[in-house]
């Protein structure tokens, strides 16, 4: 079982900047795809940005494309994303997810995090 817990900053304001962590716990997630999704209030959750073990394949939605940067450390076996340019339609909760491969990740059907509230104010 992977247990994949979400931290992050929290609040932040239009056109700046926060970083969401998510630290892998349980068994290892080596060698696997890893990813961001987000729900706002009465949307769907949709998928934001995944990467693969090596980092070496990165993809991401449209709306984030150039303003949020997915990477992790897996010596400490931790993904990030970083999120420039904040929109007010970024609010949102985060999660994480881990996969096989980033197909995988990108249908939603890996390992997920509890989430974490991400609140963009003006």
């Amino acid at each position: 079982q992977v247990q994949l817990v979400e931290v992050g900053d929290g609040v932040g304001q239009t056109g700046g900047s926060l970083r969401l962590s998510c630290v892998a716990c349980g068994r290892t997630v080596d060698f696997e795809a890893m990813g961001w999704f987000r729900q706002a209030p009465g949307k769907e959750r949709e998928f934001v940005a995944a990467i693969s073990y090596t980092s070496v394949t990165k993809e991401y939605t449209e709306s984030v494309k150039g303003r949020f940067d997915i990477y992790r450390d897996n010596a400490r076996k931790t993904l990030y994303l970083r999120m420039n340019d904040l929109k007010f339609e970024d609010t949102a909760k985060y999660y994480c997810t881990s996969g096989r491969d980033i197909a995988t990740v990108r249908l939603g059907s890996g390992y997920w995090g509890e989430g974490t509230q991400v609140t963009v104010f003006s």
